[in-house]
């Protein structure tokens, strides 16, 4: 029989800073602190990040509050929750689309952690002492190309998760994520001070926080200085939204744990703060360091795996901070993995009936099967590439990233602003429960026709340049 038995207790996070720092650390992952100072650098600084944190607000954090209603009014994971508020099963089908998105986001994340995780080892141990960007670089390089390595890394993240998992939700997830985050924070803040005191680090603080408008507008013609604005406007549209990890019931689940004391929009806004502190404060650790060694600060990805490993090694007791650096990034890898396999575990409860023991251990041996190709398309899987999406890591991402997040998050609106769904009233109601910040009610037509449409300009945009690739035009 599907479901999980009739007597069942549903579990409850212990304290409301529990739910807090939970929910903040699934959202808080690498696209804080390894996308958003490279996108930041690469429009020019502080102009780019008031652009993201408008559309934080009008897009992500909406969205946010949705997800967590529908969680906190049906008492259930993604699993149920759909139909315990539509019992007419029309959105049925919709419950297999947060198990999907969050077991393919694990498919590459588990391997990126794993990653972190070694960087820790090889900054500690001074593997990267002496070496420049490209001897950094080859190192960097060394890892991808071995499979035992990779993998290795790979099933300590796992293991270390659910592990964790294991214990249950007050006694593992709650209590050790609360302790990963507080170290989190800590760190970033140690890490701070050393940055901003660095001889010419000024310089880069003047770069990210003072606004230069203009660099929004880089080219020589108008065309060209439109398109670098229309570029700035999606990049930073897309990450306010895919920094939430809205769209794959990531958060649902959490808004399931909690009571109705609070409001969802007060709750929210307290997740997405704290989310984006620690965005902002990546950056504030990053651009000084960079200018203060005569790095170019929108160097891509390999930012945080390359350029900066060399960067530490210029510093005074580099091999610390860049120890102290990649801890924080395992922390902020580790708090979203131990929260996208507590969402599994908890659907698999739900859907199956299962004991958290045996949703652990299934779920373990299933997300391990599956992050193998990540893990070897590296190297034995080199030659497994789509043409304008690439290797086997960024078909997993954009799987995830452009089109179940979005398109997902569109879902969620619809289904919390139309009659055929849970509808607007309802979905009001909840939001407004218990005490804290109202849901603005005169935003029902931003919700149901402005959000939308930002969404499908998100997707479609993801795949302006495939296209352009794939049919021959680029």
């Amino acid at each position: 029989m599907e479901g999980a038995p009739s007597g069942a207790k549903r579990e409850r996070f212990g304290s409301r800073l529990g739910f807090i720092l939970i929910s903040a650390g699934c959202a808080i992952g690498l696209g804080n602190v390894w996308r958003f100072p490279y996108i930041t650098g690469e429009y020019g600084g502080a102009a780019f990040v008031l652009m993201y944190l408008v559309f934080l607000v009008i897009l992500g954090l909406p969205v946010m509050v949705m997800e967590f209603a529908v969680g906190r009014a049906s008492q259930k994971s993604a699993a149920q929750a759909f139909d315990t508020l539509q019992p007419s099963r029309k959105w049925h089908w919709f419950s297999w689309w947060g198990y999907i998105g969050c077991m393919v986001l694990m498919m590459f994340y588990t391997t990126v952690g794993g990653w972190m995780l070694s960087f820790v080892v090889k900054m500690a141990t001074g593997a990267f002492n002496g070496l420049d960007s490209a001897g950094v670089g080859a190192v960097f390089n060394d890892m991808l190309a071995n499979p035992t390595e990779l993998v290795g890394w790979m099933l300590v993240v796992i293991v270390l998760g659910f592990l964790v998992c294991s214990l249950g939700l007050q006694k593992g997830v709650e209590r050790i994520t609360k302790v990963m985050m507080v170290c989190l924070l800590g760190i970033m803040l140690v890490l701070v001070v050393r940055a901003v005191t660095l001889p010419g680090g000024m310089a880069g603080l003047e770069f990210y926080l003072i606004p230069d408008f203009g660099k929004l507008f880089a080219g020589a013609t108008p065309a060209e200085q439109w398109a670098t604005f229309g570029d700035a406007v999606f990049a930073a549209m897309g990450q306010a939204f895919f920094t939430l990890s809205l769209g794959i019931s990531a958060m649902e689940i959490f808004g399931s744990y909690i009571g109705k004391e609070r409001s969802l929009t007060g709750e929210a806004l307290r997740i997405c703060g704290l989310d984006t502190a620690v965005a902002l404060m990546a950056g504030l650790i990053i651009f000084p360091a960079c200018f203060a060694f005569a790095v170019e600060p929108g160097s891509g990805p390999g930012l945080v795996f390359v350029t900066l490993p060399s960067v530490f090694a210029q510093m005074p007791l580099g091999q610390l901070w860049g120890a102290l650096f990649f801890v924080f990034m395992s922390f902020a890898a580790l708090s979203t993995i131990i929260a996208v396999f507590e969402n599994l575990i908890s659907w698999s409860m739900d859907k199956w009936g299962w004991s958290r023991r045996t949703a652990v251990a299934r779920t373990a041996l299933i997300v391990t099967v599956l992050s193998l190709p990540c893990a070897l398309g590296f190297n034995v899987l080199a030659g497994v590439q789509i043409p304008a999406i690439g290797d086997i890591q960024s078909i997993e991402d954009f799987i995830v990233s452009n089109n179940l997040l979005p398109l997902g998050s569109l879902l969620y609106v619809l289904f919390c602003v139309t009659k055929s769904g849970w509808g607007w009233d309802n979905f009001l109601a909840e939001a407004d429960t218990g005490t804290g910040a109202r849901f603005p009610a005169w935003a029902k037509p931003w919700l149901k026709f402005g959000i939308p449409v930002l969404i499908l300009v998100i997707f479609v945009m993801g795949y302006v340049p495939k296209f352009a690739v794939w049919l021959g035009m680029a």
